[in-house]
């Protein structure tokens, strides 16, 4: 990956055995290969051995670099707040404010999709002073907008995979559907055919969702709304039967009763709803829906910055308190090395481009 921020072999041994997971995964036909995903960040998330070693690689690139950081660092939040990444933003700003010893503002800079504030950090001087935190929309923008000024794989450094979320195929609680493949089959004998609803054309809902259409053999017609909560409002209300949104969204709604999930699109099961299959148990391996939050940095930031700020971060992920806020959001804490946030990226560029070819996406009025 051109990056311009070529790693060091200390900073690149703990997501080595990430980034081999990733590398043997084929991602071709759009097939997603979610069990490498699953298991290549989780490994990279947890207590182990990796991120001591990624602490230590940051202490000796903190040790190298004294001038890092000299003023206040600016995180851009391309959403607006109250967003599960504007969560995840604020939740590690005072950890990264303790341990990189400088001020953190937070500049929720929204436009064009997010476009606009990930362009601000693409612009920006490549010293680790302006940072990107960005959802996994940020792989489907290319799908969504061929024509956008910056290049998604090379034009950001990426710095470290934050958290996910495995996102909820939900319906309406009166569908005579119990089972993705039951809702698949209901979408091709009711007449009439069913509708799910998305946060707009364009959002990661709508692309796997058309994903879900490819792998079913369906044709479940998409309606979009501005924003996840109309989007959920409407199968709550009986508008559409079907969408596919977080967890953090549409727990409260299952808890009472209104919809019902179907599948989860992670590898694992959420104890959250534990009697929710998986996507891959519901018989839709190819089929994933994860979020995640990622960090980046302006291509060309000196290695050492970027190992010094990704070692921050995965230090703040080890707390158990930083987790648990994370898990009350319904995310997981993940971590590791630049390359597993690189790696995703360059896989699911391409994938979602091959959907919405395939799909044929409408994606705009």
């Amino acid at each position: 990956m051109d990056t311009g921020a070529t790693l060091t072999p200390a900073a690149t041994r703990p997501g080595a055995r990430a980034r081999t997971a990733f590398a043997q995964a084929t991602f071709a036909n759009a097939a997603f290969a979610q069990a490498a995903f699953a298991k290549a960040a989780f490994a990279a998330a947890t207590l182990s051995a990796a991120l001591a070693a990624a602490a230590l690689a940051g202490s000796a690139a903190q040790a190298q670099t004294p001038d890092f950081p000299t003023r206040t660092i600016t995180l851009i939040v391309p959403f607006p707040p109250g967003g599960f990444v504007d969560a995840s933003a604020r939740l590690l700003q005072p950890e990264l404010e303790k341990r990189l010893g400088r001020s953190i503002v937070i500049d929720n800079r929204v436009g064009a999709g997010g476009a606009v504030g990930t362009q601000a950090v693409v612009r920006a001087e490549p010293d680790g002073h302006t940072l990107l935190a960005v959802a996994s929309s940020h792989a489907v923008a290319p799908a969504v907008n061929p024509n956008l000024s910056y290049d998604t794989v090379k034009d950001l450094a990426p710095v470290v995979m934050i958290a996910r979320d495995p996102m909820l195929f939900v319906v309406n609680d009166k569908l005579p559907a119990k089972s993705l493949k039951e809702l698949a089959e209901l979408a091709r004998t009711k007449a009439g055919g069913l509708n799910y609803s998305s946060p707009g054309f364009g959002s990661q809902t709508q692309f796997i969702a058309e994903l879900f259409n490819l792998r079913a053999g369906v044709k479940i017609t998409h309606v979009p709304f501005r924003g996840g909560a109309p989007a959920l409002q409407a199968v709550v209300q009986g508008d559409v039967e079907f969408t596919i949104l977080s967890g953090q969204v549409t727990l409260p709604q299952i808890e009472n009763g209104a919809i019902r999930a179907l599948a989860l699109g992670g590898s694992e099961r959420d104890p959250r709803t534990p009697s929710t299959p998986t996507v891959a148990e519901a018989g839709f391996p190819d089929v994933v829906a994860i979020q995640w939050v990622g960090l980046f940095a302006p291509a060309r930031t000196p290695q050492a910055v970027v190992a010094r700020i990704n070692a921050a971060v995965n230090d703040a992920l080890r707390e158990k308190g930083v987790r648990d806020r994370l898990a009350t959001q319904g995310m997981t804490a993940l971590g590791g090395a630049p390359d597993v946030l690189g790696q995703a990226v360059e896989t699911e560029v391409p994938l979602w481009k091959d959907i919405a070819q395939k799909a044929k996406m409408k994606l705009a009025d």
